[in-house]
């Protein structure tokens, strides 16, 4: 949806949201009163208002699958920047009517972002992440490939799971067209996709050719265990326990397993031979233990791991790009955190070849 497609009353509220996100900080500070979490951690103001702001707004878990992915889908479209478009971005099919976006600058030696959207299984699209999207290709200069994988309750577990294996042969196949080095391949996704990224390199563990580095943003991790930022947060308007609720019991079927590690990737046996991990948490975000507790455990097996906390941020923090400048931020030190494990990698290679 562009800025051309919202009616009359949405641009308003676009724009009003816009000005409030614009206010003195200590004018924003006054009328939202930012909370301080356990950690002691104060929110960012202009996003305390605008949690103030949705609070009393309609909750999409009230609503069936599809009328709450038509909600999500406007609000997503009016919080989200406008960006300039890739140079390139293309549709392609996966496969099985499996569809993705990809982008691309012109400089695919950089490599190449496999990335699954968030929205609990459930809701979310290619569409709605554009902008985060736009903000990796353009600030890594990587190619970046968007997913558009199956939705719960119509396509449950492990729907989207085996669509990010489909997705992983599709562009393992296509990097030398697209002129990029296979062995140069991120796997990155956020909340529910940063579920999908963790569970994809496990089940590539295995293989000749692997990913380089995941990066899990904001990623749900267990579904077994209940950590205590779920009940500090449990009221968040960012993602209540309600919404948590209501994406676990569309999204798997009756009788599953939670703990199963293509569900849970906390879970499994082992996470040894792991791709490095660029793991990125929120200080007002109720998955913020999940992500951590992966975290450590990576590390505990090995696995270099780099923890990027926004400590004044809360869950989704990418989709508030437009109408909040501390997301914004946010969101650009994420992108920045990417380039520069790229830079490594190139580093890497440059002193094996020249030993």
């Amino acid at each position: 949806m562009s800025t051309q497609d919202f009616t009359v009353g949405q641009r308003v509220q676009r724009t009003c949201l816009v000005a409030l996100s614009r206010l003195p900080e200590a004018v924003q500070r006054m009328l939202a009163q930012p909370a301080t979490n356990a950690a002691g951690h104060t929110m960012a103001p202009d996003v305390a208002l605008l949690m103030k702001l949705s609070a009393s707004g309609p909750d999409y878990s009230d609503l069936p699958p599809h009328d709450a992915r038509t909600m999500t889908e406007r609000d997503l479209a009016l919080f989200a920047a406008r960006l300039p478009a890739c140079d390139v971005e293309e549709e392609v099919e996966i496969g099985d009517g499996i569809l993705a976006t990809r982008y691309s600058n012109g400089t695919p030696e950089r490599g190449l972002i496999l990335f699954f959207h968030g929205g609990g299984f459930v809701i979310g699209s290619r569409a709605s992440y554009t902008a985060p999207v736009r903000m990796l290709a353009h600030g890594t200069g990587a190619d970046v490939v968007s997913v558009e994988y199956r939705l719960a309750p119509e396509h449950p577990f492990p729907a989207a799971q085996d669509d990010a294996v489909a997705a992983w042969r599709y562009v393992l196949e296509h990097a030398a067209d697209w002129g990029v080095d296979p062995r140069r391949i991120v796997i990155a996704g956020e909340s529910a996709g940063g579920n999908i990224a963790a569970v994809l390199c496990q089940e590539l563990r295995d293989e000749q050719v692997r990913p380089m580095l995941q990066v899990l943003i904001q990623p749900v991790t267990d579904l077994v265990e209940h950590r205590p930022s779920q009940d500090e947060f449990a009221a968040s308007p960012a993602l209540s326990a309600k919404q948590v609720a209501w994406f676990v019991e569309n999204y798997l079927p009756d009788g599953t397993d939670p703990a199963h590690p293509r569900i849970s990737p906390y879970r499994a046996s082992s996470l040894a031979g792991l791709p490095p991990a660029i793991v990125n948490l929120a200080g007002f975000d109720p998955l913020h233990d999940d992500g951590l507790a992966y975290a450590t455990a990576l590390r505990e097996a090995g696995i270099p791991v780099e923890v990027d906390l926004e400590p004044g941020q809360v869950h989704g923090y990418l989709s508030y790009t437009a109408i909040s400048p501390s997301c914004r931020k946010a969101t650009e030190r994420l992108v920045a955190s990417v380039s520069a494990a790229l830079d490594r990698a190139d580093h890497t290679i440059s002193s094996m070849k020249a030993s």
